[in-house]
């Protein structure tokens, strides 16, 4: 159903940004940077995101956020699935040879728009990550 059918004034086309709350960000941006290719970038009075397409990370330390902020901004409270553009295979290749434990996978997923094949991996926050390929 869409928004218009719905009778709703607002609707939803993507999502800009996710703020991830962490204990370090150096380390954290360290990880994204080295692991997932991600790029490092400093905005405002010295906030940190991470980029990826035309999405981002920003990143809250914790004890330290930013107002407004979650509820219980917590480090590893997240649980993202991240669109990879290539293989399953060459990923999983990938992050044995960074060192990074896959937990589960590859398996078959429901995504968005159609099924996912995944595989999920932790951050250094503990952060769960879902990385799939369509």
């Amino acid at each position: 159903m869409d928004a218009s059918a719905a009778g709703n004034a607002i609707e939803v086309r993507a999502i800009d940004h996710v703020v991830l709350t962490v204990a370090d960000v150096d380390r954290t941006t360290a990880w994204y940077r080295d692991v997932l290719g991600m790029s490092i970038e400093t905005f405002d009075d010295g906030r940190t995101a991470l980029r990826f397409g035309s999405q981002k990370l920003n990143l809250h330390v914790a004890g330290y956020e930013i107002e407004p902020h979650a509820g219980t901004p917590t480090p590893g409270s997240a649980d993202i699935c991240l669109l990879l553009g290539g293989s399953i295979e060459a990923a999983v290749r990938h992050l044995r040879d960074a060192g990074v434990q896959v937990e589960l996978g590859p398996d078959e997923r429901a995504g968005a728009t159609g099924p996912l094949r995944s595989i999920y991996v932790r951050d250094p926050d503990g952060n769960l990550l879902e990385l799939s390929a369509g």
